[in-house]
């Protein structure tokens, strides 16, 4: 069942492991850098369906650090298109791009630096923007509330980042609304009090991201895959319930939306998750049997074995995985081998197998 081969519209993906987006804080002018080709060309040649790339600011305020990848401009556009022309001449897989928008998470140190910490003014900080003027934690600044105009803006940002991803030869276009992110900050009460038409009740919260997938999807190929990734639960007393992101979901699918990658937490740094191996599994699989919608999950997926089992009883169609594709890069390769299926390996690389 893994190793089955699945086609979303007109994309058929070879299997139903995918390459989750892994930031690398490594872009040059929100480019990608030397250090990206290295680190996707692996990826690429690991035997899964698809490979995410990292989350993408659409704008440079809607960055995490200094150093991430953006395509808000041409210049963007053409450093992507690019990389995947190169990445497909390595293995001509399907490929997917993460657009996010960071919010009150954004103005960030990188994380091997100085993990959870926000930039300061002589380090180039910038001015972030949230639902509602509340501060993400205590040592956080405090982000300015956006206005309808300023909204509006940042649903065309998304609107015009999507039209570079196509132009650049992306496969899936995925929308950032988890990790404590922009949208999520919008979706999740814990974040925001507004009393417009952009927040109180859970209707009014879903608005925007509502909105933002309707605008992409007016521009995005209808043969080609989009999704989203949501945010399944807070893990917070007064936060996002797996019943909220339900309502989420059914309505993203009537814009036209194709799978949710369902994740969770993330909307302060310290919430009630416990981390064990397939802990959000049980989100993804109550959103797909409530919504019939392609779902995936992802989450402390480190084997074979549980990948496989978590297919195979329903609970999601494809499974996400990161860690294990970057401490054992072959371990997928090994098992379509352990279980006689054909994979197509690179010919300098087939003797090894």
């Amino acid at each position: 069942m893994l190793l089955k081969p699945i086609k979303i519209n007109k994309v058929k993906l070879a299997n139903r492991v995918v390459v989750a987006p892994m930031c690398q804080y490594s872009g040059i002018n929100g480019n990608p850098s030397k250090w990206h080709y290295e680190h996707l060309s692996r990826l690429t040649a690991s035997g899964a369906g698809m490979v995410m790339m990292e989350s993408t600011a659409i704008s440079n305020q809607g960055r995490i650090s200094l150093k991430d990848l953006t395509l808000k401009d041409q210049a963007n556009e053409n450093s992507f298109k690019k990389i995947l022309l190169y990445l497909k001449k390595i293995r001509n897989i399907s490929f997917g791009v993460q657009l996010s928008h960071s919010g009150r998470k954004g103005s960030s140190e990188i994380p091997w630096i100085k993990s959870n910490t926000a930039l300061k003014r002589k380090q180039r900080a910038w001015i972030t923007v949230a639902p509602s003027s509340i501060r993400r934690d205590i040592n956080w600044p405090l982000p300015k509330k956006l206005t309808v105009e300023q909204i509006k803006k940042i649903i065309l940002d998304f609107k015009n980042s999507t039209i570079r991803a196509k132009r650049a030869g992306f496969d899936c276009l995925e929308i950032h609304m988890a990790h404590g992110y922009l949208l999520h900050q919008f979706f999740s009460p814990i974040s925001n009090k507004r009393k417009d038409n952009f927040g109180g009740t859970l209707e009014r919260r879903c608005r925007l991201l509502i909105e933002v997938i309707r605008e992409v999807r007016k521009v995005w190929p209808k043969d080609k895959i989009i999704g989203a990734r949501i945010t399944g639960s807070d893990w917070l007393r007064d936060g996002i319930s797996i019943n909220d992101s339900v309502y989420l979901v059914k309505k993203l699918k009537k814009q036209g939306l194709d799978y949710v990658c369902v994740s969770s937490g993330g909307i302060i740094p310290k919430t009630k998750i416990i981390f064990k191996p397939g802990y959000q599994v049980h989100l993804a699989q109550k959103i797909k049997a409530k919504t019939g919608i392609i779902t995936r999950t992802a989450g402390m997926i480190t084997s074979y074995e549980q990948a496989l089992k978590i297919i195979k009883n329903g609970s999601a169609d494809l499974v996400m995985v990161a860690r294990s594709f970057i401490n054992n890069p072959n371990w997928l390769i090994k098992n379509y081998k352990k279980n006689k299926r054909k994979i197509n390996i690179p010919n300098q690389y087939k003797r090894c197998f």
